[in-house]
């Protein structure tokens, strides 16, 4: 583990000059990591917590110049080509898991840097992610274009991975015919969510539960945080009214998830909910309901925890790559403290003892 997080970036090629290169690229990547991870948000937390830990960190990386600045972190991390540190992020991950790959449900969903709006301008920066529910790991990210969305990044992104036998859950904006081809290609199941953005298709699969009796079911009750949500799934794997079959690759099932959400103790009215889903994977009502329900992993370890835990939604770096390379530190760092499994703390109280006590950090890292 230690050599694989010391070498995680050794192969990205530096192409600063050789006049102005007082620091060693590697060393200066992995010390920004360790510093995310033990607390540091900012360019300038990143260097007073190096300077810290100088002693510590030159037992292991090449600090002879001493620690470099906070401009200097920000110019060379923001000039890196942002291909090549998730080259090197994927490879990583895939280190980690190469015994068992990539296995069970992925959660694909996208997510902006809201911080990074520029006098009211809309962010550039908007991140699509992909998340292991079994690994508790980010597998991998790829920016939505300015002029583009989702749908376009998507593809790259699942072309990137090694998907195979997994199942691909994204949400409605995600339910395009070129996606579920591409999933299929690679070898993977699909579980698309339909909204209004597929009007047809929508219509066809409201028409099928209307009028098919070969239906699957499956119901389940939940008790938390002062409510009762009972969430009915139904599946029809058979089809007689589905016109657009055809047009979705290797289409075997529609879902309906339908929940009904009632609230202990209070005066709010009970809520009703009703989402339809078209799936690859041939699978009953008991099956659907734990894989759509794992997509909300996605928010809940991945984006919730960015946003609590690292701050990332009130992150203002906007210098050229800043905003996606720091995006991609951050998650490399939730990645290792999600898989530390000695401490019951969360990711915030995991960053905090990280940046008090050096043994913990090292068990962190794999150098103990």
């Amino acid at each position: 583990m230690a050599s694989k997080i010391i070498s995680i970036f050794s192969k990205i090629k530096d192409n600063r000059r050789v006049l102005s290169n007082d620091y060693d690229l590697n060393s200066i990547l992995v010390s920004a990591m360790i510093s995310v991870i033990s607390g540091a948000n900012s360019w300038n937390e990143i260097e007073d917590y190096c300077f810290e830990k100088e002693e510590w960190l030159s037992t292991f990386l090449n600090f002879d110049k001493g620690i470099p600045s906070h401009d200097t972190y920000n110019r060379v991390i923001s000039g890196i080509e942002p291909s090549k540190l998730e080259n090197c992020f994927r490879e990583w991950v895939n280190s980690l898991i190469e015994d068992k790959g990539i296995q069970g449900v992925i959660n694909f969903d996208g997510k902006t840097i809201r911080g990074a709006k520029n006098h009211g301008v809309k962010s550039a920066f908007h991140m699509v992610s992909a998340w292991s529910c079994e690994s508790n790991m980010v597998l991998g990210q790829l920016r939505v274009n300015e002029k583009s969305n989702e749908i376009t990044a998507i593809p790259k992104l699942i072309e990137l991975l090694e998907i195979e036998n997994c199942i691909i859950t994204i949400d409605a904006m995600g339910c395009q015919t070129a996606i579920a081809d591409k999933i299929i290609e690679k070898k993977a199941h699909y579980v698309l969510a339909v909204k209004g953005n597929q009007p047809k298709l929508l219509e066809e699969i409201e028409d099928e539960f209307r009028f098919t009796n070969d239906i699957l079911f499956s119901e389940t009750l939940d008790l938390d945080h002062g409510r009762i949500e009972t969430r009915k799934c139904s599946v029809i794997n058979k089809f007689q009214h589905l016109e657009s079959q055809d047009k979705w690759k290797d289409l075997k099932s529609i879902i309906r998830l339908e929940s009904i959400r009632e609230f202990k103790n209070s005066t709010k009215e009970t809520e009703h909910f009703t989402r339809y889903y078209i799936s690859s994977s041939n699978g009953n009502a008991e099956y659907f309901q734990q894989v759509i329900r794992s997509h909300w992993s996605i928010e809940n370890k991945l984006h919730w925890t960015l946003d609590v835990a690292f701050g990332e939604d009130m992150s203002r770096k906007r210098k050229e790559n800043a905003p996606q390379n720091f995006s991609l530190i951050t998650k490399i760092a939730l990645n290792i403290l999600k898989n530390e499994k000695t401490s019951k703390l969360g990711i915030k109280g995991k960053r905090l003892k990280a940046g008090w006590s050096i043994s913990y950090l090292e068990k962190l890292l794999g150098i103990n």
